[in-house]
């Protein structure tokens, strides 16, 4: 089965957004845990989060993908930034809980001019001290782009972190298409010898979601500037045999294309269409 969504709104409710999805054509979505560019969390419903595990059950959905604020940064210079970091992804691991067993994804970080090794540490210390061995929750790397002083740039940084990470089960990666474009990884010409590099370096065990992006700029552009699907440097085709690739089945495919719900209603239907139509 091929699950796919976009990124949606908290704020709508878990019940609202599983039946925005629905009607958008999808089968899975992301959202932000709280504010992406604050703190603060809407206060959970439990009553919406029965409605919303009902929906989702009766309609086959996948694994649901939250997203940290993007103010989050784990390996700030500042320890106000990092205590942030910190009870936030603490807090939104317990709220995480309402809704088990799915996942929670975030940015590494930027480093700020400390340097990568010094960020990786920082990520992996924090991620050390959030982590239960009670969660049902897999917290999820996201690959970067490589602009300015972010961390996980490609794949031996996001490998360097899980390697610090004691409770390395609670752990997995999320793959951006645009990032890893942007960051010099050609999915467009050598997917297989891509994904055999992330095996090799970090084991497709690991990898648990991915965000399925157009990109505005050319191969290792570090510039992580999202298209529409099949609008940008990738395209339709290499996106199609993204979705299809035997060692990607069964994730989450999360549409972060700059658009609305007829938007992304269109863009599910056409992955749809294009994957029912792929030949190996």
């Amino acid at each position: 089965m091929l699950y796919i969504g976009n990124h949606t709104t908290s704020s709508k409710g878990y019940e609202k957004m599983a039946r925005q999805m629905i009607a958008n054509g999808g089968n899975t979505f992301a959202f932000f845990t709280r504010n992406p560019r604050g703190g603060k969390a809407k206060e959970i419903n439990e009553t919406d989060i029965e409605k919303f595990l009902a929906l989702a059950k009766e309609n086959h959905f996948g694994k649901i993908v939250a997203h940290a604020p993007y103010t989050l940064n784990a390996c700030a210079a500042k320890e106000n930034l990092r205590d942030f970091a910190r009870e936030t992804m603490a807090d939104d691991l317990k709220r995480m809980e309402y809704t088990p067993g799915n996942y929670y994804n975030f940015h590494p970080g930027s480093h700020v001019g400390q340097g990568a090794e010094i960020g990786i540490h920082k990520i992996a210390e924090i991620l050390n001290e959030v982590l239960t061995d009670g969660q049902t929750t897999t917290v999820l790397l996201e690959t970067m782009a490589g602009k300015g002083s972010e961390v996980g740039r490609n794949f031996q940084e996001i490998q360097e972190i899980l390697a610090l990470v004691d409770k390395k089960e609670k752990m997995g990666v999320c793959l951006d298409t645009c990032h890893v474009w942007d960051g010099g990884y050609d999915i467009v010409h050598d997917l297989d010898g891509v994904l055999e590099e992330f095996d090799r370096i970090i084991g497709l065990e690991k990898l648990k979601a991915v965000h399925l992006n157009d990109s505005m700029n050319g191969l290792g552009s570090h510039k992580d500037r999202h298209a529409k699907i099949g609008e940008g440097q990738i395209g339709l085709d290499a996106l199609v045999r993204v979705v299809c690739h035997p060692a990607l089945q069964g994730l989450p495919f999360i549409l972060e294309t700059p658009n609305d719900d007829e938007g992304w209603t269109r863009e599910i239907r056409l992955l749809r269409e294009s994957a029912a139509d792929f030949v190996l």
